[in-house]
């Protein structure tokens, strides 16, 4: 599929060959920056996020997703956060996805994500996304039993075929347009223990502790087989995925807000110019407001 957009490259790239596996991808590396520099080419990404967003959102025909997915405590409210912090509210949308309600669940799958898509001109973020139902829904299958399927679930054939439907979305939102980017922040079991930890530890920070997420901890094996295939199946050049070290959060906001960048630089944006008639019409009204002095 040929598109304008072009995957930036980068040591966390999945690869669109099917190889990927997440053993292969470091979860803390030591050749990311320190706290101090990593801090430091976040805010110059993010003067660079800032000024294409403007420049997007006046082009007004391309769009923007950027797909975040992790375990638990991972960091994907403060990355969003910090990388898109300046960013025009007007020209960004960020969407969480919980548990689906009634009239969600009256539709496929990707009915509620598609209908929270950013248009064009925005920058749009799934906090979460699409790939819970091959994800979350994969790990726990009894949620399939909520989901108004006319037939049979077989749970050989329905993940594939989920896999296959997202490829096929996100290839149609490509052709048309939407400039899509992938994060799986790659988080350790050992430091999402330490996360959750400072959670219960700290009295500013219990609000953010779930029960259900510790919970979850007894599936980590089942998550990482199930991320190993969602990302393998579905990084495609139209579509990447990024495995970012999510161990050290400064390191991981840096390499996000980088990619991002990138990105944006890839598509070219530029201030509508005006046509001659425009212009003459332009002069015409300058001159008649410096004429009211």
């Amino acid at each position: 599929m040929t598109t304008p957009f072009q995957a930036p490259a980068s040591n966390y790239l999945a690869p669109f060959d099917g190889s990927f596996q997440i053993g292969n991808f470091p979860r803390r590396d030591d050749a990311s920056p320190d706290k101090g520099e990593a801090r430091e080419r976040l805010d110059a990404a993010r003067e660079r996020i800032i000024d294409a967003q403007r420049r997007l959102f006046a082009q007004d025909t391309w769009s923007v997703l950027l797909v975040f997915q992790a375990m638990d405590a991972a960091g994907k409210d403060s990355t969003i956060r910090r990388v898109l912090s300046g960013v025009n509210p007007a020209g960004c949308k960020v969407s969480s996805f919980k548990k689906p309600s009634t009239k969600e669940l009256g539709h496929d799958f990707l009915w509620r994500h598609a209908c929270a898509l950013p248009s064009r001109g925005q920058i749009g973020v799934f906090n979460r996304s699409h790939y819970e139902e091959v994800l979350v829904v994969r790990v726990h299958p009894k949620i399939l039993g909520y989901q108004k399927l006319p037939f049979q679930t077989d749970l050989a054939d329905i993940w594939p075929q989920r896999l296959e439907s997202i490829v096929e979305h996100e290839r149609h939102l490509a052709r048309n347009g939407t400039a899509i980017l992938k994060f799986f922040l790659n988080v350790s079991r050992e430091e999402q223990r330490e996360r959750f930890l400072a959670r219960l530890e700290t009295p500013h920070k219990r609000w953010k502790f779930e029960p259900g997420d510790v919970r979850e901890r007894a599936h980590w094996d089942a998550y990482q087989r199930a991320y190993d295939e969602a990302i393998r199946e579905t990084s495609k050049p139209w579509a990447p995925w990024y495995a970012i070290p999510a161990d050290s959060k400064p390191a991981m906001r840096c390499h996000v807000a980088e990619i991002v960048a990138d990105a944006l630089d890839s598509l070219e944006l530029r201030y509508p110019q005006t046509g001659a008639s425009d212009q003459a019409v332009h002069d015409e009204l300058h001159q008649a407001l410096l004429a009211e002095e």
